[in-house]
């Protein structure tokens, strides 16, 4: 037997409390935690069955219900509490109330009860179904059971909590919130809708490797760690693609993963060290296939967790029933400009127009890069409508295939929705020759001391040169999928976000 605790200096007056309380539901060898309590309904199904039901009704049907403790109310002779179930994907936790009464439980029951529980305990309550007598459906007590005993109070279910204490007590915020809740049940919505529309598309789901000899697929710096086991100093993914493109390869027609993504780079308001990306290739297919296929899984998704296709945003109304344009970065750069920019472009004048437009840059950057960041900084965020942009230089996408009506150009897009990027695609590079010319420039890169180029992975150029059939190609953050549907910041969107410890 455990013996009542004394006195905790690092604990509240309240969770000193309910810790003395556990002890002594032990010491009378009573279960605070039991295996087993009586379950027949959950509260939706009570509801369900028992809508019809007016003030002041009764019934004969007996059920046990059980959930937490989220109201209490204790009386002389009679105590109300609402219990809460778990949420699901069909409902947010349905709350319904449970009555105890002394002719129906006795005095030795409902003094437990005023003495044993409290806020945000689970317990399970025995008991027929009735409609109180302001109307309320409950569950008459004729029995009920201490479920699990909380240590620590619930956060006051009134009462806002602060994004900080939101994000690190995540559990506490599901109980407290139903926005919290939805936020969860909205993004299986979008995932479940996405895998559905993929299926019907004929793709197949796979797994690739979270840990990797040789980090590639992106522009990113890597988590480093260390395989015990063979000696081996390995990163953890910075994308999906590598492996996939070897899948493709191996004969796969129809690829996609929805998997974990690590880089090692600045954390804010919409990057995560750690987030969800979806990849899928096609064989046979291209750019303008792989944005097809995109732009249907995000409408399908917003029909399925949103039930409309027009988004209010702090920025205006999007209609992702509307055209989703095709703009080049080039022509839409010198339009915003109001001076033409090409491929041709020295470097010297996009360094001035960066310096005029308060663009930061380094010096030493190449033309290509100067494009890609003046676009990113002065046209991109004006893009609130779905746009593709496309027409990208090569530096934008070492693994995209050169543009079939221009060298100077590859054949990829970013798709922008509310002036910020959600995901990307391109025809894929299959030319072996090309790609190792690629990969080479990145790993000289990456010797040279850029923490984000891409490495030389030799097994992937290997396989590459088996031969893959020409495909299109396009990845989608999952997070940045959730902060357009949702208006909420990545922290939010992210069940568990990556969060810097306190000091």
């Amino acid at each position: 037997m455990t013996e009542p605790t004394s006195a905790n200096p690092s604990l509240s007056e309240q969770e000193q409390v309910r810790h003395d309380k556990r002890a002594r539901l032990l010491a009378e060898g009573v279960a605070p935690y039991p295996i087993e309590v009586p379950r027949t309904h959950t509260a939706a199904q009570v509801h369900a069955q028992w809508s019809h039901l007016v003030a002041g009704d009764e019934t004969a049907d007996v059920v046990s219900v059980s959930g937490r403790v989220v109201f209490i109310r204790n009386t002389g002779k009679l105590c109300f509490a609402t219990i809460q179930d778990g949420f699901t994907q069909a409902d947010s936790g349905v709350r319904l109330q449970v009555m105890l009464s002394l002719a129906e439980v006795g005095q030795e029951r409902l003094d437990a009860w005023k003495a044993d529980v409290d806020l945000g305990d689970f317990v399970s309550v025995t008991g027929r179904v009735i409609s109180s007598k302001r109307g309320e459906l409950s569950v008459l007590a004729t029995a009920w059971t201490l479920a699990s005993k909380a240590l620590r109070p619930l956060p006051t279910l009134h009462k806002e909590l602060g994004e900080e204490t939101r994000v690190r007590q995540r559990y506490a915020d599901l109980v407290a919130r139903p926005e919290a809740r939805d936020m969860v049940r909205t993004r299986a919505l979008v995932t479940r809708s996405i895998r559905e529309t993929l299926h019907a598309d004929g793709y197949l789901e796979i797994e690739t490797p979270v840990l990797q000899l040789v980090h590639g697929g992106a522009a990113a710096r890597p988590f480093q760690t260390h395989l015990n086991a063979f000696d081996i100093d390995m990163t953890l993914r910075i994308a999906l693609e590598l492996f996939l493109k070897r899948a493709m390869v191996g004969g796969a027609d129809r690829v996609y993963e929805i998997g974990r993504i690590f880089r090692n780079e600045g954390i804010d308001s919409s990057h995560s060290a750690e987030f969800t990306m979806l990849e899928a290739y096609q064989a046979w297919g291209d750019q303008k296939s792989i944005a097809d296929l995109t732009q249907r899984m995000i409408v399908n998704a917003a029909d399925a967790a949103l039930g409309t296709r027009v988004l209010d945003t702090p920025a205006g109304e999007i209609d992702l029933d509307g055209e989703w344009a095709w703009k080049p970065v080039y022509p839409t750069l010198s339009e915003a400009l109001g001076v033409e920019i090409t491929p041709e472009t020295d470097a010297s004048v996009l360094l001035r127009i960066a310096a005029e437009r308060g663009v930061e840059h380094d010096p030493a950057w190449p033309a290509q890069k100067l494009v890609m960041e003046l676009f990113g900084e002065l046209v991109e965020p004006s893009l609130l409508q779905p746009t593709f942009v496309c027409d990208y230089p090569p530096i934008a996408q070492p693994l995209a295939r050169p543009h079939r009506s221009d060298p100077n150009l590859i054949e990829a897009w970013d798709l922008i929705i509310g002036g910020v990027e959600r995901g990307t695609g391109f025809s894929e590079l299959i030319d072996p020759v090309i790609q190792r010319e690629r990969l080479v420039a990145q790993s000289l890169k990456a010797a040279a001391g850029d923490p984000e180029a891409m490495q030389l992975d030799e097994d992937f150029l290997a396989a590459l040169e088996f031969g893959a059939p020409p495909m299109g190609g396009m990845g989608l953050g999952m997070d940045r999928l959730m902060m357009l549907f949702t208006g909420a910041g990545i922290r939010e969107t992210i069940l568990f976000p990556l969060l810097k410890p306190h000091a």
